[in-house]
């Protein structure tokens, strides 16, 4: 088994997206947060060694340090051999196209316009403007892709592009939008949410380990 650090922060989806992972793997990983709000000079040491770009998460794994939440997604799920499309070149193909699609919109929009309404009260309404128009052309392009299905992002099965995708969706509210305006999406996530091991990420972030 191997031995699995985990460094993240409770506000983070991107640190819920490798939690989620470990929990609905059973993987067993030692958790510490990270205070975000805290001098960046003054975080503990062994994560200022190894968090590269100062971001949560970190993931330490038998000694190796590996950050940003998508990569460390396609390595745990290569080491473990789970969630990883069992094999098959055309699902391995659409995981990674949907954890690039993530990060360059999803992983964007949503978490930018959650902090600007959760977290600040002076942002400019133009940015706001601009931020919820880009989310909602997300949202409708991941309601359109799931429409019609029962089954999960890439295939019949969870992989760890439902894992990127859903990172920060269960906190939709946070940035105004409600998740009943894309039914697809909505029943995707409750789809995630009966899997053996969910948890909400309010729950989920503030655990030592699942």
């Amino acid at each position: 088994m191997s031995n699995i650090a985990l460094y993240g922060n409770r506000h983070s989806g991107h640190s819920y997206k490798v939690k989620l992972f470990l929990a609905l793997t059973n993987t067993p990983q030692n958790y510490q947060t990270i205070d975000l709000f805290q001098v960046r000079a003054e975080r503990p040491a062994l994560f200022r060694q190894h968090a590269r770009f100062g971001e949560v998460p970190l993931l330490i794994m038998d000694g190796q340090a590996f950050v940003q939440s998508n990569a460390i997604l396609l390595h745990l799920s290569q080491t473990l051999r789970t969630m990883d499309g069992d094999n098959s070149a055309r699902i391995n193909a659409r995981i990674h196209e949907w954890l690039m699609w993530e990060q360059s919109r999803l992983g964007f929009s949503l978490p930018n316009l959650r902090f600007e309404r959760k977290f600040k009260t002076d942002t400019d309404a133009a940015v706001l403007s601009w931020l919820e128009v880009r989310l909602r052309n997300d949202l409708d392009v991941l309601n359109t892709h799931l429409g019609g299905t029962d089954n999960f992002v890439a295939s019949t099965a969870p992989s760890i592009a439902d894992c990127s995708l859903a990172g920060y969706l269960y906190w939709l509210g946070d940035a105004g939008l409600s998740v009943k305006e894309w039914p697809m999406v909505q029943a995707w996530l409750g789809r995630i949410s009966a899997l053996d091991g969910w948890a909400h990420p309010d729950e989920l972030m503030l655990s030592a380990a699942r």
